[in-house]
């Protein structure tokens, strides 16, 4: 597990390549609340956007730990997958989720994707997590 100041370029490099997110925040009992989401990197920061006001905003509003996990290509020496993790802290802003989301479609949808598929989109909201540990299994990890 590494501590982090900036994100490597490798999990930059990853992260651009368009994996899916599992999100993990914490409900207002601290439960693990999961969902999946696109990610892209703003400013050294993991960001996601949302059109709607959901559960992990609410969470992080009031808990700002999060912890991303993504699935990665490729085996190690003992044939386990590879695998990336951040944990770290989230604030949540308003406005700029369409124009993030209409970014991101372009990698996980592909070059002609118009998303969101709808004629003025509400500004919506943008998570930012700042990445303080960086672990798994893959060219990131030490472990």
């Amino acid at each position: 597990m590494t501590s982090m100041s900036s994100l490597p370029l490798p999990v930059i490099a990853f992260l651009e390549s368009g994996p899916l997110a599992h999100v993990v925040t914490l409900d207002a009992r601290g439960a693990p609340h999961v969902s999946v989401a696109w990610v892209g990197i703003e400013d050294g920061e993991v960001v996601i956007g949302t059109l709607a006001d959901q559960p992990k905003l609410r969470n992080l509003r009031r808990d700002p730990r999060i912890a991303m996990s993504f699935q990665a290509d490729g085996r190690d020496a003992y044939g386990l997958d590879h695998y990336l993790v951040l944990r770290g802290r989230a604030r949540v802003t308003e406005g700029g989720a369409a124009a993030l989301l209409r970014r991101l479609a372009h990698v996980y949808l592909g070059p002609e994707a118009d998303f969101p598929p709808m004629p003025n989109p509400p500004p919506g909201f943008v998570i930012r997590m700042t990445v303080d540990q960086v672990s798994g299994n893959g060219r990131w990890s030490d472990e």
